[in-house]
Parts: structure tokens; sequence; C-alpha cells
């Protein structure tokens, strides 16, 4: 396949007007050429314009939108490649029909691979979610891409050299192509695209990884194959890094590591992604290394496109033809949105779908609304999650009602029955960057698989893990992290800490106790102890009475936090007891089956301390007003609303 050029104006479906070229390509002369590379990230299988939890079409996800973006890229300039930065494989209930439902045989087609194929992908790279259903569904996915799939870092055999590994899949891949200039000359072009993904998810996949594959430092990894890469003739070196923007100083075997990665020689531009934010963008503003306006890390080109397909990632390069090579001359930054936020919070789309790729996995589609629908019990009151970070929760109460009586079945007859067991869950969906309709809300009544999808978004499995009181209490500290610290007396000062993700917020179950937010946080938002004294977490008993710090209790959680996702104390990995095979939603679908009828209310086993005169304001979406008077223990009051169209409310302390 050849870039090749199009020297036309254009317009693309569903665009506003003609598409303009890129001054790039207006200036290039001979020996010059205009180069285009389109990035999606983090698409978890969103494919469709669709959001299958609430059963209804949207305007802001679905790769069908971002691929009409890729097509005006392409029309602007036939020298265009595109390529996807991983976590593509899971994510939304048409990745868990497929996995759990249908299944993959061999020679099957993947609906999110079927779309990119559609799309006309030059490659990708793995993210740590594409091991969530295990290594052999995951190479069943990928045999089919008509597109080079890489990852360097995560290995099958190591050997004494990195660039002597057994890789999972290849490292890296060149493409070859033909690439004209400003004089309508064709070139070759050499570009090499390597593959890097966090070492962490030896954790949080524990169960498929132990045993198959190990994982390898980021930049180290990069720093053994770009010179080969560069030997093999790569003109330029493209990495696709599932890693956030992160420190800038290397640590060995860090999770976000882009930033140092771009700082290896050889490598010309970084696609990131992981993180579901946006760069350029005010979120990496400061950063050191990272110019957060111009788009560049370490100078370097750099794009991160949200996620689910909300934006295309665009790095546009003028390159010069110096000695038989390419190099970059000058580059530019930008993010395409699919949809832009209107004044009245309704989504204007920019595009629309492309009908290519939407008949491409019309018929999963389909099956995934079949397999969503299908109601497996009945609840007897609403379940969400509207007040979940300031209040015991309904939505988290029946996620930890599930665990416990499952795990409680799994120690009968073993060394660990008789032990008490706690429960440990948290509210996935609960505003923040989803905006102000993230939230569960299951009405009383019938409750479905698409239902139980929604109260637990991850396809986690079960765990559980041995710890002592002292270690109950530590890890409630780290939970309480999610609120600033407030004065006593003070009025409407802002509760929740924005840097502070709400699916870090445990309430553990099976203990009371109360937060003193008067108190500063132990922790920081990694999991840094940074005020060892300070202790929030007060009146913590159990039955009645004082938690005992040297008892030991059995805590039901899932994989990724049992393994060391996000730094909780008592959860290293180390602690474990129970592996259990089954996803926590399939736990969920089970009890709610053999119980019949939920009753899902909250037992309030967690409050604030009292600070006196106290008021603090908490933000949560529109519909939680229908809810307000039956929050345990608060009373909140309806305080306004903010820009992003949450709504406000005053909670007396």
């Amino acid at each position: 396949m050849s870039l090749t050029r199009r020297h036309f104006l254009t317009a693309s479906a569903g665009a506003a007007g003609l598409v303009m070229i890129h001054p790039f390509a207006a200036r290039a002369q001979a020996n010059q050429a205009h180069l285009r590379i389109a990035e999606t990230t983090d698409l978890h299988v969103h494919v469709w314009p669709y959001d299958y939890y609430g059963d209804r079409a949207v305007e802001n996800v679905g790769l069908a939108r971002t691929a009409a973006l890729i097509e005006q890229v392409r029309a602007e300039s036939g020298n265009a490649l595109v390529l996807d930065n991983g976590d593509f494989l899971q994510g939304n209930p048409m990745g868990d029909y497929m996995a759990y439902e249908r299944g993959l045989k061999e020679g099957d087609l993947h609906p999110i691979i079927a779309a990119m194929n559609a799309v006309g992908f030059d490659g990708a790279t793995i993210g740590n979610h594409e091991f969530n259903y295990g290594i052999e569904f995951l190479d069943k996915a990928l045999a089919r891409a008509d597109f080079p799939v890489v990852l360097a870092n995560i290995v099958k055999e190591q050997a004494g050299q990195v660039t002597d590994d057994t890789t999972l899949v290849a490292p890296y891949a060149m493409l070859e192509r033909e690439i004209v200039d400003g004089a309508g000359n064709a070139h070759p072009i050499k570009v090499g695209i390597i593959g890097f993904t966090p070492p962490q998810v030896m954790l949080w996949d524990r169960r498929h990884m132990e045993g198959n594959v190990t994982a390898r430092d980021i930049v180290a990894t990069a720093e053994a194959y770009v010179p080969q890469m560069k030997e093999e003739g790569a003109d330029l070196i493209i990495a696709l890094s599932h890693s956030g923007i992160g420190a800038a100083q290397h640590e060995d075997m860090m999770e976000n590591a882009s930033v140092p990665l771009a700082a290896v020689p050889g490598i010309d531009i970084v696609l990131t992604g992981h993180h579901h934010r946006e760069f350029p963008g005010e979120a990496y503003a400061g950063i050191e290394g990272v110019d957060a306006t111009a788009g560049t890390i370490h100078g370097k080109p750099a794009v991160m496109p949200g996620f689910w397909g909300s934006h295309m990632g665009l790095i546009d390069l003028m390159l010069e033809r110096d000695g038989g090579a390419w190099r970059i001359a000058a580059s530019t930054s930008e993010l395409r949105p699919i949809a832009i936020r209107q004044e009245d919070r309704s989504w204007a789309p920019q595009v629309e779908s492309l009908d290519t790729v939407l008949s491409a996995t019309e018929a999963d589609h389909q099956a995934t609304l079949d397999y969503v629908r299908r109601a497996v019990g009945k609840t007897d009151a609403p379940l969400h999650s509207y007040f979940a970070l300031v209040a015991d929760d309904p939505s988290v109460q029946i996620v930890s009602n599930a665990q416990k009586w499952y795990v409680g079945q799994l120690l009968e007859g073993t060394e660990h029955a008789g032990l008490p067991i706690l429960s440990a869950a948290a509210p996935f969906k609960a505003g923040g960057r989803g905006g102000p309709e993230y939230y569960t809300d299951v009405p009383a009544g019938d409750v479905a698989i698409r239902n139980v999808a929604d109260l637990y978004l991850y396809p986690n499995t079960v765990r559980a893990v041995r710890v002592t009181g002292q270690q109950v209490k530590d890890w409630l500290e780290r939970s309480a992290g999610m609120f600033n610290q407030i004065e006593p007396g003070s009025k409407d000062a802002i509760l929740l800490n924005p840097d502070f993700p709400s699916y870090n917020f445990d309430i553990i179950d099976g203990v009371q106790y109360k937060i003193d937010l008067s108190q500063p946080a132990r922790f920081d938002r990694d999991g840094a102890v940074v005020n060892p004294d300070a202790n929030r977490i007060t009146d913590l008993t159990y039955q009645g009475e004082p938690l005992d710090m040297d008892a030991e209790f059995v805590i039901a959680t899932n994989n990724y936090r049992a393994s060391g996702g996000g730094s909780f104390p008592g959860a290293d990995g180390s602690t474990i007891i129970v592996e259990a095979p089954d996803t926590n939603r399939d736990v969920i679908v089970r009890y709610i089956v053999d119980q019949g009828t939920i009753s899902p209310s909250a037992d309030a086993n967690w409050t604030f301390a009292p600070l006196g005169d106290t008021t603090v304001l908490f933000e949560t979406g529109p519909a939680a007003e229908a809810y307000s008077d039956t929050v345990p223990g608060i009373t909140p009051e309806p305080a306004g609303s903010s820009d992003e169209g949450f709504m406000r409310f005053r909670i007396g302390l």
C-alpha cells in the first residue's frame, strides 16, 4: 500500500463546509513532503455511537464517527498513516458478549477488529486491557487483523539481551511506503512503529499472565530496540506508548513512562494513551519536558486523543529529504473531536458515522443488544450511585453483598474458614471526567445484564486477601484520600479531591467507621505516605467492638486491587488466599439469580465525623435530586449547578 497525494479540496460526510489543505502540503517543495499521522486510543470496543449500559444512541463515542475524521485526514493529504494505541478489545458489553457469551473460535472475526479493518489502520499496539480475557482469546482476535500489531515489552521468553527476547507479538514493524513530495515525485519512506504497555499488567491480570509471559521496563526496552530499528533503515520511529504522560524522571517499571520514553534517542514521535485524557491540553500543563500547548514531549510531537473514540489525534509533519533519508523539519499536534458539548449540555456531532464501519459490525451490535437486555432478577429498590462518594450507597452495597456471598462459599472447608469476611467495593460510575450523566441509575423492577455491567464496569475477577485489623484501617485511610481536608467551622468548602479517582474509593463492608475530614490525608493520589501521623479513620469497630489491630480478616475484592492496583496497604499480591475464576460481574448476576429479588438498601456502615457548624459542597448528576431525601446519614441541600452541568449539593458536617 502506498501513500498517495490528492491535490483537491473535499467535503467529508457530516463535516461543515470544505476541508482545506494543510499549510505543510501547500508549502512543500521538491524533496519536501507533508505526512499526517492519525491516532486513536482506548477505544474499549466502542464502535457504534451507542451507550449499551443506558441502551441509547449517543453522539460522543464510537470509532464509526472517528473513522469519518480519518477519512477527512486522508482527503486533505494522501500521505497519511492511521495507528491505534491499544485498549481496543475490552471495555463495554460488546467486548464482554464476545468473550463470555459468543466466544471466539479459530478464524472468527472480532467486531473491533472488523471495524479497524474497515477503517484501514496501518498498525496498532496492545494496551493493558487487551489481556483481560486471556492470551488465547487475544491471539484469536489479532489473527484476523489486516494490520501489524506490535508490542516490545511483553515477553514469552526473556533472553540475556532484550533484542533476543521472544516477544508475545512482534516488538516492532517497518511500514514501507511511498510518499509524494511537493513536486509530485514519489519517494520511498520507511516508518518504524514500536509498541509498549504498562508492566503493571503482570499484576492487574496476574492469572492470565503469570507463567505465560513476563514484562520488561518500557524505557529500557526502547533503548535496546530503537538502535536496531535505525540500523534496519527506519526514517522515522513512532512509539505507540500505551502509557500515560507522567513524571519526567525514569523509574524502573514505571506505569506512565511516556515522558522519559520520548527522551530516548531515535524516537521521533510519541503516540500516547492509557490516561483517558487529552493532549495537547491543560491536563498536562506544568510537567517537566512537556509542552501542553504545542503538543510536544522533549520537543517531539505527541498526542493523546481521549478515549472511546471521542477524538482523533493528529500529528502533521513537514519532512525534508536529506542524503537519501527523511527528517522532520516542522510539526504540529492537534485533537479533532467527534462531537462538541453545547451550552445546554447536549452533544453536537461534528461528523456522521461511517457506514462501512457500522455495516461491518451490525450483526454483533444487534447480538450485544439482545445480550444486555436479558433480565436476571428483580430489585425492590433503585440502584444508583449519585451519592456514592458521600454516603453508604445501594449500588456499592449490592457489589459488596455479592462478593461476600461468593467468597464465603469458596472458603468453606479451607484453613481460612471461620475468619470474618469483609468486602471492599468502590463506585465506578461517579461523574468525574465521564460527565454529569455518568452514574449508575437502575430503577426498581427487572435487573438485566446491562444493569449489572453498569454496576460493575470492568471484567475483573474475584480475589480474597487475608489481612490484619491494622491493614484494614490503613486500607480505609488510603480510600479516604477521596476528600479534601476541611477546616472545622468553614462554609461551603469543596469536598472531593479532583485528582483522586472514584474507583479507588473503597468502602469496606462489615466494619463500621467515621471519616474525620479535619485531618489531612495520609496517602497521596499514588499511594505514597505523605502524612504518616494522620488518622482520618475514627471509631472503627467490628460487631460493635473496637477493631482489634492484630486480628485477622478476609477481604473480598477484585484481581486489580488484590494484586496492587491503587497501592493499598494489605493488597500487594502477597496476601491473596483466593484466586477465583469468575468475574465480579458474573458473581453479581449469580447473586441476583440466587436471591430472585434483591433489597439493596445501604447499611450506613460509614459516615463523616461531626465537625461542628461546617458545610461542604458536593457535585453529582442532576438526576440525583430525586433521591436526595433517601441518603443515609446526611441531608443534602441543592446549591446550584456547575459550568460542566453537575448539580451541587450542600452537606452539613
